[in-house]
């Protein structure tokens, strides 16, 4: 595959140009960079400076409801339509 040279990014720039018109090469330009500098942004946080992930999970065992009779596996309930 053939170097990319400075005709070809010329090439290239020319006719998004063309289809985007220079109206909206600005914003379309500042829209790219600011998705650009979130995307970084959300790369570098995650390295260590979320706490959410460091705790364990706690579970409150007080809040499980027991088990009873009725909630027993489907196969062990009687059918009712025998």
């Amino acid at each position: 595959m053939p170097a990319i040279g400075p005709l070809e990014i010329g090439v290239v720039l020319l006719i998004i140009l063309l289809i985007v018109g220079p109206k909206k090469l600005p914003g379309l330009g500042r829209n790219l960079g600011t998705g650009m500098r979130e995307f970084k942004d959300s790369i570098t946080s995650r390295g260590g400076d979320s706490q959410e992930d460091d705790e364990p999970a706690t579970i409150d065992v007080a809040a499980e409801v027991p088990v009873s009779e009725k909630s027993a596996a489907p196969e062990e309930q009687p059918r009712g339509d025998a």
